[in-house]
């Protein structure tokens, strides 16, 4: 019965898919530590699904960081469509969500819906974190 109403609710919170906002810090406590950070100064979580069409417009850009960044930013993907543990992990409530996490696995940003590669851009260099090629 538990897993029916989480069911449910997860499917009622993806149907906003493609929703814009940002937030900043949100379960900043929550996700302090997280494995998904490794050496990079950056890792940017990407919760959404192959499924949503605002979703399928953020694999370009995500390879695009991963290719101008290098080992300086970790890009994850996870289908939680597929895998609902990491919506439930990061608390998100619609697709796409970009997470972005310190070194140390601390969430320092938060983005729903689409996410342009020149705004993630300008997040980063906030942090210091520029392409290799500049």
């Amino acid at each position: 019965m538990k897993s029916v109403i989480i069911y449910l609710l997860l499917s009622v919170l993806f149907i906003s898919c493609g929703k814009k906002g940002t937030t900043e810090n949100t379960n900043a406590d929550k996700l302090s530590g997280s494995s998904e950070s490794g050496k990079a100064k950056i890792t940017f979580v990407e919760l959404g699904s192959v499924n949503c069409i605002p979703c399928r417009q953020m694999q370009p850009v995500m390879k695009s960081i991963e290719e101008k960044f290098g080992e300086q930013v970790k890009v994850v993907f996870h289908d939680v469509w597929k895998d609902k543990a990491p919506a439930q992990k990061y608390g998100i409530q619609l697709i796409p969500t970009q997470v972005f996490l310190d070194e140390n696995g601390k969430e320092f940003f938060r983005h729903e819906g689409f996410y342009s590669e020149e705004e993630i851009i300008k997040l980063f260099e906030t942090r210091n974190v520029k392409p290799l090629n500049n």
